[in-house]
């Protein structure tokens, strides 16, 4: 096991003499069993479907397996990477640059498709063989309004600033890379997530 959170444990493990990753949901003690069976599986089922998805629009994501609607369990290609919350403070800044508008123009072709991540922050990131490798689906979920693709990019620009600091102004290039790839109104969205901000300075 290489980490275990409140939903789910990630083990390193091999498949077909591949070196893979096990994404485990674990069982709720306080759920009756029956409803927290279905729950894993449907919750299962729709984290793959986001992920295999979100491959064939052209985001990099991992390649799966296996799926194991009964035990809740999703096998997928091991990223031998280094996650972007390790790395982004020790870029240069045209390196770091460059990767924020990557990062926009992924999270665009995930909009272009109404595909919401639900937790885009920099330790979901991997870059792996030159691309910026997006994992961790758990939250995500399939929604064509505005205010989901703002809250989306929201949770980015709040991990940036709460984790690279120093480094808060480069949210715009991830803005910049969006509105590249995007294929509707960009302000919109953009607009949400200013929309967003207000309402938390003032709740």
């Amino acid at each position: 096991m290489i980490y275990q959170g409140a939903e789910a444990k990630i083990c390193v493990s091999k498949y077909m003499d591949f070196d893979v990753v096990e994404k485990r949901r674990l069982n709720k003690s306080y759920r009756i069993s029956q409803i927290d069976n279905r729950l894993i599986s449907s919750r299962t089922r729709e984290e793959a479907k986001l992920m295999i998805e979100a491959r064939n629009k052209g985001v990099a994501v991992p390649i799966i397996y296996d799926v194991d609607l009964k035990n809740g369990i999703i096998t997928m290609e091991y990223l031998k990477g280094k996650r972007i919350k390790d790395i982004f403070n020790n870029l240069d800044d045209k390196e770091r640059k460059n990767l924020c508008i990557r990062i926009g123009k992924s999270i665009a072709r995930f909009h272009n498709n109404d595909i919401i991540h639900g937790d885009i922050t920099t330790s979901n990131m991997i870059l792996y063989e030159g691309r910026v490798y997006f994992i961790d689906f758990g939250l995500g979920e399939k929604n064509n309004e505005v205010e989901s693709k703002g809250v989306d990019l929201h949770v980015l620009m709040e991990a940036i600033e709460s984790t690279h600091s120093k480094y808060s102004d480069y949210f715009k290039y991830v803005l910049e890379g969006y509105k590249k790839e995007l294929k509707a109104d960009a302000n919109q969205v953009i607009n949400k997530i200013e929309d967003i901000v207000r309402r938390g300075r003032y709740r």
